[in-house]
């Protein structure tokens, strides 16, 4: 593991406990369209056909704890997108940057993230479940 990767989690502490303030007080619209870009370049093109189905036309919300974000994002016919305001959050994930990112590099594990209470999910736990067990299939989404 490079010097670069192990201060990754140090460095978006630091950021995180400077940027809370003034994040919670902006619209939350950017930051989910920059995630839905995200998903849509990494994690769609690798999505199984059910998998898209399954998550198609829900709102899922994204929470970013320590930097204070709520992300509410829906997988349309055109890929990942703001979810509209009034739809209902089928599925509710939370977690701190730090856990995010071991996550994505494939350095850690959703259920031992879950287990530790690192890792929250909430709602329709099949649908959770399904992304869990999907996400683990398809591996490291930043490598």
């Amino acid at each position: 593991m490079s010097a670069a990767t192990q201060g990754a989690p140090a460095l978006l502490n630091a950021v995180a406990a400077r940027l809370k303030p003034v994040l919670q007080r902006l619209p939350m619209q950017p930051p989910s369209l920059v995630l839905a870009k995200a998903m849509n370049h990494w994690l769609l093109p690798r999505l199984p056909v059910d998998a898209r189905q399954a998550l198609s036309h829900r709102a899922v919300e994204v929470c970013i704890i320590d930097l204070g974000l709520k992300l509410r994002l829906q997988l349309g016919e055109r890929g990942f997108a703001l979810a509209p305001a009034r739809a209902p959050v089928v599925l509710r994930i939370a977690a701190a940057a730090p856990d995010y990112w071991r996550l994505l590099r494939g350095q850690d594990d959703a259920d031992r993230l879950f287990f530790e209470r690192a890792l929250v999910m909430e709602g329709d736990t099949e649908m959770g479940l399904m992304l869990k067990n999907t996400l683990d299939a398809i591996g490291p989404l930043w490598v």
